[in-house]
């Protein structure tokens, strides 16, 4: 796939079963999404009934962090897993706000989005779309080898999809995708991180056995923190903030005290720095 270039793709839509891209969709407000992605919306807030306000948390969180990387670290090279579906506050009009010439890659393989992007982005020749699962991560540095300059340091953003991701002793897991992805980058890169982590096992059940229903069992399951954090064993995490609750991590305003903040999950990671290789 060329510079700026589109997806093409043709696959139909599947509205028969929720997708978790127009789930999120809905829960930010939006209308790219059907009823059956409502309708699982709702089940998963009586289980989790904090997921609306989660949502929101961890697309302030996308929007900081990316501000963060562009600002205060130089990077104008972002590769975006699992882009999904919101219209405002994308990773292009977050960092091209700051860097006008930033290039965004974002990775996803749901037709929904694919055509939404075709869409918003046809204008914008500093991005492109690849049609690929994230896991093909050869396949997704061929399609941006004339995109990126992958001799430079790029962004490489997991923002509240490896929860979609099963486990597997194939390499496809998500420690072994992040290793994978960071040994791909080169040094000075940055990975972030995050995803839905649980302490409730009924939560984490509950929710991992709804969506994996809900969309065809194209879903992994809800984690504990300390799982997370074996993701950044090969990083050096920025510290301040450190792994956290997405809300603290380099918050603009002050965020609720933990006692006040409901029990059930959170979105929970950070952001990793590739190291020199000896």
């Amino acid at each position: 796939m060329s510079k700026g270039e589109k997806p093409q793709t043709n696959r139909v839509i599947d509205s028969s079963q929720a997708s978790a891209a127009r789930m999120y969709d809905w829960l930010l407000g939006g209308t790219e999404n059907y009823e059956v992605d409502r309708a699982a919306c709702g089940e998963l807030l009586t289980i989790a009934p904090s997921t609306q306000q989660l949502a929101r948390n961890n697309r302030a969180f996308l929007r900081r962090v990316v501000r963060f990387l562009a600002a205060e670290k130089g990077i104008t090279q972002f590769l975006d897993h699992g882009s999904g579906l919101p219209t405002q506050d994308n990773v292009h009009q977050i960092a091209q706000g700051i860097t006008p010439a930033a290039r965004v890659a974002y990775i996803d393989n749901d037709p929904m989005v694919l055509a939404h992007a075709r869409t918003h982005l046809d204008d914008n020749e500093n991005t492109m779309v690849v049609d690929c699962d994230m896991r093909l991560t050869d396949d997704i540095r061929n399609a941006t080898s004339g995109f990126f300059d992958w001799g430079q340091p790029v962004a490489a953003l997991f923002v509240s999809v490896l929860h979609c991701l099963p486990d597997a002793d194939d390499g496809t897991d998500p420690g072994a995708l992040i290793r994978t992805v960071s040994e791909q980058l080169a040094p000075g890169s940055y990975m972030v991180v995050c995803q839905l982590v649980s302490d409730d096992p009924a939560v984490r059940d509950g929710v991992t056995n709804l969506m994996g229903r809900a969309t065809g069992g194209n879903w992994g399951r809800v984690r504990q923190p300390h799982e997370v954090a074996r993701y950044f064993d090969s990083l050096e995490i920025v510290d301040p903030p450190g792994l956290v609750d997405v809300i603290d991590w380099l918050p603009d305003a002050t965020p609720q005290p933990p006692h006040m903040r409901p029990p059930d999950w959170v979105e929970w990671g950070g952001v990793g720095r590739v190291p020199a290789r000896s």
